[in-house]
């Protein structure tokens, strides 16, 4: 988001520049469709570009940013990692269809039924449609290759269904805290004195993986 903003020209300040990035990602933000046809929307619709007012940490002083292009831009990492950067380029939806692939094949369609959402940037508006869409169209392209190479073969189509929940924003932190409330948690910490006498390798291994269910 920030260096969007500074490519464009924008006068982002450099000693509040996360923090507005951050702000900016929730209040204007969504998940697009179609990228080169969001793109000519704006071209087309100057109005769909939005300003954001704010004051700066340090002097106080007022200042304005446009927002255009990164409202859809910044999301779309998530489904054109290749765009941002090229050393990642595994879109979202294939991991995820990745994942469940290569779990046991009598656990696929349930896993497929319930993809459950956790952490704030999955808040962004429309990301469960897009996801949703790209997993079915990749279930579907296998489906059809299936159905193609064996025209007489029985095969019920693969039901996707992305879930949205309340705790979905803060669920990695609910699930963490609900573990670290358990009384024998407490009993899985190292402590700093065995980290001095033993170094890193205590990282190694944790008695935690093995005993709490």
């Amino acid at each position: 988001m920030i260096q969007q903003l500074r490519d464009r020209g924008e006068p982002l300040p450099p000693e509040d520049a996360l923090p507005i990035a951050g702000r900016i990602k929730e209040q204007y933000c969504y998940v697009c469709p179609d990228l080169v046809k969001e793109f000519e929307k704006y071209d087309a619709d100057p109005t769909r570009f939005r300003d954001y007012e704010g004051k700066l940490a340090r002097t106080g002083k007022d200042f304005k940013i446009q927002v255009g292009y990164e409202r859809f831009l910044g999301p779309e990492i998530f489904f054109s990692p290749e765009i941002f950067n090229s050393d990642f380029t595994t879109p979202l939806p294939t991991m995820v269809d990745q994942c469940v692939q290569n779990c046991p094949i009598d656990t696929r369609r349930p896993l497929y039924k319930y993809i459950t959402l956790s952490g704030g940037t999955t808040m962004f508006k429309h990301f469960v449609k897009r996801l949703e869409r790209d997993i079915r169209r990749k279930c579907k392209s296998r489906y059809d290759f299936t159905k193609s190479k064996y025209p007489d073969l029985e095969i019920k189509p693969i039901e996707c269904n992305v879930v949205t929940h309340p705790f979905q924003r803060f669920a990695v932190w609910f699930g963490g805290s609900m573990l670290a409330s358990q009384p024998e948690f407490l009993s899985f910490f190292h402590t700093k004195a065995e980290y001095a006498e033993q170094g890193p390798r205590l990282c190694r291994s944790n008695a935690v993986f093995n005993q709490v269910s």
